[in-house]
């Protein structure tokens, strides 16, 4: 059986490293990429896969070294919704604009004064903690 890209077959895992997994197909050896592997974040391949497991993978390239480029992720599609999710892109002003010229003050003022007051302790305790002025 040729190899050929685009097409999905099942084979066994071979060998794990850092950076991929190899994957034997019908006689053939090639690499799924650690990238290729799921769609969240691989920080540990071998919490996905273990050695003579049998994965689905899917063809994504063939070079002229006859190094083969393998995926376990575009082999199992996830299935997605065709909606669209909506954003209130206005939220955050909406939100804002909603409190009258006082209150919007008001908070600035409070925001404000929590800010100094921060600021004021976190310079008296550098002064305070043991370091002589010369």
């Amino acid at each position: 059986m040729t190899l050929q890209i685009g097409s999905v077959l099942e084979g066994t895992v071979v060998n794990i490293t850092n950076f991929g997994a190899f994957v034997e197909l019908s006689g053939k050896t090639g690499l799924v990429h650690i990238s290729e592997i799921s769609d969240t974040y691989v920080k540990d391949i071998r919490q996905h896969l273990k050695e003579k497991d049998k994965v689905k993978v899917k063809v994504i390239g063939i070079d002229n070294d006859g190094k083969i480029s393998l995926s376990i992720r575009q082999a199992n599609p996830q299935k997605k919704t065709n909606k669209p999710v909506e954003i209130d892109w206005d939220y955050e002003r909406k939100k804002v604009t909603a409190l009258s010229f006082e209150e919007r003050l008001a908070k600035f003022l409070k925001d404000s004064e929590e800010k100094f007051q921060d600021i004021k302790k976190n310079q008296e305790s550098k002064r305070s903690g043991g370091y002589a002025r010369r």
